[in-house]
């Protein structure tokens, strides 16, 4: 998950990296991936599974700043920092294993993504259905193969792995128009639940909110219903992601060792690429038009964005911001931490039992504060945190496991 483990320099020792040492492009972007992640997720925490994406499931009416704050979310933030998120985690399998001719590194390697698999399990079991912690140490084994393969290698198999599964997601659709008319109907009548359907989303909602007992009860149910699906499908285009982030980091273009010019130009495509998605998304989720195939082109894109959104962090870095951007590398060295901690302050607001039980009761509009205030206090408690500690608390507990020993955690004198 992060890309703080190592050290890009040869060591004698296998040890955790210095504060020093650390690579500043890399925390400003995955502060800037955990925290985007937390705008899409929300939804995921507000409501039932399965009114996380459907509008018509949505405990209310798709219309006004409700539908104008989902299509923010679709527009700007769905897929581009996950997309940033999967590739730093391929530069983390590098910088903890090395070289694949390294053997103790790689052993090292080894037991971090076991015990990310642990952590995963007990997030998505015990926490939030959504966790992506178990698919990054799915991935994590078959691109561990391929840490030593060149740029150019990376490049071309990561961009063919992720491009198959996003062709995939816009060919099915649009194969639709060529079906038997009564198969069309079918699958249209599909996008749109009937009222049985709604009726029971909203039961769903109500047995979560109410006791610890449903809230679990519903959150297994939506982890199990994504298991499958993220083990057996995503894992070939997160796979390529994590590739391609690998080959980005070995060029130099995710260090921020390149020349200005080209992040400008990778600026302006992301831009061109962020115009034509958020205007599919205004298509699909203000004028009510049914895109199928829309969703394909949105993830086809969504790197490329995320890059975009990257290029732009790393273009003010180099121009010297780096003490204004201190709380967002902050909340990136912390990005473990934060992230489970996104979803243990989401889940007590949400969840029946052991929290306030408002699943159901928020709409999107005001989500989106409860987004705000988590950013703003992630962002100062970081800095705070990292002022008087080497690392975030959860970090210290994944080397501890991972490395066989205690770390010390405290800042040196």
């Amino acid at each position: 998950m992060t890309a703080e483990d190592a050290n890009t320099r040869t060591e004698p020792a296998l040890a955790p990296v210095a504060p020093k040492q650390r690579i500043a492009s890399l925390d400003l972007i995955r502060g800037l991936a955990v925290l985007g992640i937390l705008a899409v997720n929300a939804a995921g925490f507000a409501a039932p599974m399965a009114a996380y994406s459907n509008a018509d499931l949505w405990p209310f009416p798709h219309e006004g700043a409700t539908a104008i704050s989902k299509w923010v979310v679709g527009a700007f933030f769905r897929g581009k920092f996950i997309a940033l998120f999967s590739m730093l985690f391929g530069v983390s399998l590098f910088l903890v294993g090395g070289e694949r001719g390294d053997k103790a590194r790689g052993g090292l390697l080894r037991r971090r993504l076991f015990w990310l698999l642990i952590i995963a399990l007990v997030h998505g079991l015990a926490v939030w259905w959504g966790d992506v912690l178990l698919l990054y140490a799915w991935s994590g084994l078959f691109v561990m193969f391929a840490r030593s393969w060149s740029p150019r290698r990376l490049m071309t198999v990561g961009l063919i792995l992720f491009g198959l599964f996003a062709a995939l997601q816009i060919l099915g659709p649009l194969t639709l128009a060529f079906a038997p008319p009564e198969t069309q109907a079918q699958v249209m009548a599909q996008m749109h639940p009937t009222p049985e359907r709604i009726a029971a989303v909203q039961a769903q909602a109500e047995d979560a909110a109410g006791s610890l007992a449903g809230a679990y009860r519903q959150n297994t149910a939506g982890w199990i219903a994504v298991l499958v699906p993220t083990l057996a499908m995503f894992v070939f285009s997160t796979t390529g992601l994590m590739m391609t982030g690998l080959a980005l980091f070995k060029t130099g273009f995710i260090t921020g060792a390149r020349q200005a010019r080209l992040y400008g130009t990778v600026v302006v495509l992301g831009a061109l690429a962020l115009a034509l998605v958020a205007w599919l998304t205004w298509r699909q989720d203000m004028a009510g038009e049914d895109l199928m195939w829309a969703g394909g082109v949105e993830f086809l894109l969504s790197p490329l964005i995320g890059l975009g959104y990257a290029s732009v962090l790393i273009l003010v870095w180099k121009a010297g911001a780096a003490g204004f951007l201190s709380p967002l590398a902050a909340a990136g060295r912390m990005a473990l931490t934060n992230y489970l901690a996104q979803s243990l302050i989401m889940t007590t607001l949400f969840y029946g039992g052991r929290g306030l039980g408002l699943m159901g009761q928020v709409d999107r509009p005001m989500l989106w504060a409860v987004v705000i205030a988590v950013w703003a206090l992630q962002l100062i408690w970081s800095p705070l945190w990292l002022s008087r500690f080497s690392m975030g608390p959860l970090e210290w507990v994944w080397r501890r496991l991972t490395y066989g020993r205690i770390a010390p955690i405290r800042q040196a004198a």
